[in-house]
């Protein structure tokens, strides 16, 4: 095997090799590297948020070559990309419905980590570089979030913005700094425009060629939380529980993606605005900074931690407080590799105090988007009209309750895992 490395390659990939690493990269990252044989549902996400980055980015230049960054004319680029470019519609659905397949991509793979433990050493980096992928991700939403100028993302972009000015000392020099005016303006628009175009697309780039390269260093996690390369075949050096991920996890990844385009296509097709979640109503009017629409609220990948600013009572007429339990409510996750005290990695073979609380931060996190999407004084109607939220103060008492077990899943994980009860871990992947 050593000896088959050392073949010179010839022709025009040879003059390539002397010049550039394409073969020894595509041996230590595709074809010789070694991933676990028992990967399962959950290991399609990470392939699946890579083709997404890509639809974005394409998309995004094409939709930058006939839209204006301008207050008079942002609304009505949209509409001549929708109406008047061939297959702008097409091209305009696959960017905002691919924003939220992005998300729901990335919380799933989020979540595959977290109960299968890849935040543990020796992967205390990868997750750091996921987590921040996740902020940036977070940032590049909220940036594009207003440039079709509609009526929501005014409003929304208004609002949320304001938040800043909450912080002390700082808010008011803050916010204005973001806004670039004194209010949502044309200045807001180019600066927004810019950051979501250029800044914040390129560190996510960046950020993901980190996160694999973090990955491809220490090798992959598996269902089992078997660390492969501790058994190794003497002779070869190869992990006897690992398989080349070329060619069998690229067809296994090309399989997953034709599935899940399938799914996207149906979306874009027949439902791209999914009722109101992808694509506000509100938002295919104008904007109008004299007209406030009834419920502002963000889109619903940010609406866990909307539910969570609203459940924090002001203090000294100050909104800080949410302010910093929103923030919090994100900066958490880079704590997990040193909050999880349990020697075991899987949820396979972890107690039943982890599972149950892992099943209480996913229906915390799931109540909080609900309410997020609503206003706290309309009554929400769950099954066959049962009423789920009745009233304002109760809706934010259910908030209130809800964000506590958000946060109580991470301030108590150090003392429930160091005393769960878990299963002996095979020496081999199963």
């Amino acid at each position: 095997m050593a000896a088959d490395k050392q073949v010179t390659t010839t022709g025009l990939l040879g003059w390539i090799d002397e010049r550039f690493p394409l073969t020894s990269n595509w041996r230590a990252h595709l074809s010789e590297y070694y991933a676990p044989k028992n990967f399962n549902f959950w290991y399609f996400f990470g392939s699946l948020a890579l083709l997404l980055l890509v639809n974005q980015i394409v998309t995004g230049i094409f939709l930058t070559m006939h839209y204006k960054p301008d207050a008079l004319l942002a609304f009505a680029s949209v509409e001549y990309i929708m109406r008047e470019v061939p297959y702008g519609w097409l091209i305009r659905y696959l960017h905002s419905t691919g924003a939220s397949a992005f998300f729901i991509v990335v919380y799933l793979h989020m979540f595959r980590g977290l109960i299968y433990g890849s935040y543990k050493k020796p992967r205390e980096l990868i997750w750091i570089f996921g987590v921040l992928i996740f902020l940036t991700l977070m940032g590049e939403a909220f940036f594009g979030y207003l440039l079709p100028w509609g009526q929501m993302s005014y409003w929304g972009a208004q609002v949320i913005v304001n938040l800043f000015g909450s912080v002390p000392f700082i808010g008011d020099d803050l916010s204005l700094w973001i806004r670039g005016d004194y209010v949502v303006s044309d200045a807001t628009l180019n600066r927004f425009f810019a950051f979501h175009v250029i800044a914040l697309p390129l560190a996510i780039i960046g950020l993901v060629a980190a996160h694999i390269l973090a990955l491809h260093e220490v090798g992959s996690n598996n269902p089992d939380g078997v660390e492969i390369k501790d058994n190794k075949d003497p002779k070869t050096g190869v992990p006897r529980d690992g398989i080349p991920f070329h060619p069998y996890y690229t067809v296994k990844d090309m399989f997953g993606s034709m599935v899940f385009l399938f799914v996207f296509s149906v979306i874009i097709f027949f439902a791209p605005e999914m009722g109101g979640y992808f694509l506000e109503h509100n938002n295919f009017l104008p904007a109008n900074p004299l007209v406030t629409p009834e419920h502002i609220a963000p889109v619903w990948y940010f609406t866990p931690y909307y539910s969570i600013l609203r459940a924090i009572p002001p203090m000294w007429e100050s909104q800080f407080p949410g302010v910093a339990a929103m923030g919090l409510a994100v900066m958490v996750f880079f704590l997990l590799p040193w909050l999880d005290r349990c020697p075991v990695k899987s949820i396979r073979y972890r107690g039943a105090s982890f599972k149950n609380w892992i099943a209480v931060f996913v229906i915390s996190t799931l109540v909080l988007g609900y309410l997020g999407t609503v206003p706290i004084d309309v009554w929400g109607k769950f099954g066959a009209g049962v009423p789920l939220v009745s009233n304002t103060e109760v809706a934010t008492w259910v908030a209130r309750i809800f964000t506590i077990l958000y946060f109580a899943f991470f301030a108590l994980m150090p003392w429930y895992t160091k005393n769960e009860k878990t299963l002996p871990v095979p020496a081999r992947v199963t």
